[in-house]
């Protein structure tokens, strides 16, 4: 067993305490957004939609939009991941070389434990199958484990920002960084003064030891971004990723930031060169909501059947679009590992579903999703909560900290109406947009990967 702070009875209420508060302050809008009713729900199969039913959160509190696990959690145990009916789809993964080495990765990994006191290594290092692995959460105030940044040395952070350079593309990295600066920014937007709300508090965790043969992996997280790296070998499974940001654009201690324009941009090229008739089949007929992610954090065990329009019926060039959108997120991770990824996404591109919620104006504020057995992408642009004028804010310190963001479309009868367009904070908008990719049947945290490696004694 790995020396670590153990999860306590005591820290398992500090993290209901603030699902509990999210509550508090959300009210009944709050538990419309944790059921993950959403919109973009697949036709009353996911676990969303039975949440709705039951009145309960689905997967753990908070899933759709990002509000992260809760008492009721799934456990690392009990990882399916999401599928699109409850039944993984067997085979799809296997323990190979890559030819991409990580030797890199493992060497700025273990650099960067040894840099750390040891009282902060103990407490950031579990084991390779912990739980720790789906205690990730999207919002600010949520109860972290780990090295967090703000409070390691100069020498110590730089040592982390090598090992997130060399885990990530140099697209990777600086999308993190400025996700880290615009949370700064909205701290001082909404008065400064909040140790949330700064670039310091994103946090390191670590689960195994850091090896070129045995596996282990780190997650890296705070408010708007969760990294998770799974290693096996020369195997890399960088999945789920969620990355977010409010606002999507600004200025921060003189350098101007604008996030998500690839995504963005990518994803409208890939509807426009659809047919008129291919539309039809993609675009939903629901509006846009608040908030219309489905796959966000603890949402593990998520049933989310395919909807829109297979690329099987695609032209050669429209593939090629749907790919290039794919990469835009794939290309993330490490260029050498992110080549091997996309070579997964391309076996399997014939049974690649595209499907779009809201308007399709460069400016709308728009939803959409990629599906297939071996990824999932979601796109949301959503309802302010913190930021802009629309946004309501919660008494003179702005929204509170944990507050959902946005209320789900697809609500269950008898809930509140969140505001204009569906959500808590107004019309939804690109100046708040959270994305997630995540690797279904059981790929995600690297979960299939490390069974495949007990089960053959590798």
């Amino acid at each position: 067993m790995n020396a670590h702070r153990p999860r306590t009875p005591a820290a398992e209420r500090t993290r209901r305490w603030f699902m509990n508060r999210s509550l508090l302050f959300g009210g009944a809008a709050a538990v419309a957004a944790m059921t993950g009713c959403s919109a973009g729900s697949s036709d009353g199969t996911d676990s969303a939609s039975s949440a709705v039913q039951s009145g309960m959160p689905s997967g753990g509190p908070g899933g759709a939009g990002g509000m992260g696990p809760g008492a009721t959690e799934v456990k690392y145990a009990d990882f399916k991941g999401v599928t699109t009916d409850g039944k993984v789809v067997d085979d799809l993964f296997s323990i190979h070389s890559t030819g991409v080495s990580t030797d890199a990765v493992v060497t700025a990994a273990q650099a960067f434990l040894d840099g750390l006191s040891a009282k902060v290594r103990r407490a950031s290092v579990f084991d390779v199958d912990d739980d720790e692995w789906l205690a990730w959460s999207n919002v600010d105030g949520y109860e972290r484990e780990g090295a967090r940044m703000g409070d390691l040395t100069d020498k110590q952070r730089n040592l982390g920002y090598k090992l997130l350079g060399t885990a990530l593309s140099a697209d990777g990295l600086t999308q993190t960084r400025n996700i880290m600066k615009l949370n700064a920014f909205l701290g001082d937007y909404n008065g400064g003064g909040k140790e949330t709300l700064t670039e310091g508090h994103y946090y390191f965790t670590f689960m195994g030891t850091p090896s070129t043969t045995k596996p282990w992996g780190f997650q890296y997280e705070g408010h708007h971004v969760a990294i998770n790296y799974f290693v096996l070998g020369d195997q890399v499974v960088m999945s789920p990723t969620f990355m977010g940001s409010e606002p999507t654009s600004a200025t921060y201690n003189g350098e101007k930031i604008t996030l998500f324009k690839p995504e963005t941009k990518a994803g409208l090229a890939m509807l426009r060169s659809l047919t008129s008739a291919q539309r039809k089949k993609v675009i939903s007929t629901d509006e846009k909501g608040g908030t219309n992610m489905v796959a966000g954090a603890g949402q593990d065990n998520l049933k989310l059947a395919y909807q829109g329009l297979a690329a099987k019926n695609f032209t050669s060039a429209q593939r090629q679009k749907l790919l290039d959108l794919v990469g835009v997120y794939v290309g993330y991770m490490d260029d050498g590992h992110a080549a091997v990824k996309m070579k997964e996404v391309e076996e399997h591109l014939d049974d690649t579903y595209f499907y779009w919620i809201g308007e399709t104006k460069d400016s709308s504020a728009f939803y959409y999703r990629v599906h297939s057995p071996v990824v999932l992408i979601e796109y949301d642009a959503q309802s302010p909560l913190a930021y802009g004028e629309d946004a309501q804010m919660g008494g003179s310190g702005g929204a509170p900290s944990g507050q959902p963001s946005g209320m789900p479309s697809g609500q269950p009868t008898g809930m509140p109406n969140g505001g204009p367009g569906g959500g808590m904070g107004g019309t939804p908008s690109q100046q708040h947009i959270h994305t997630i990719i995540r690797t279904p049947n059981g790929g995600d945290y690297g979960v299939d990967l490390l069974k495949l490696h007990l089960d053959t004694d590798h």
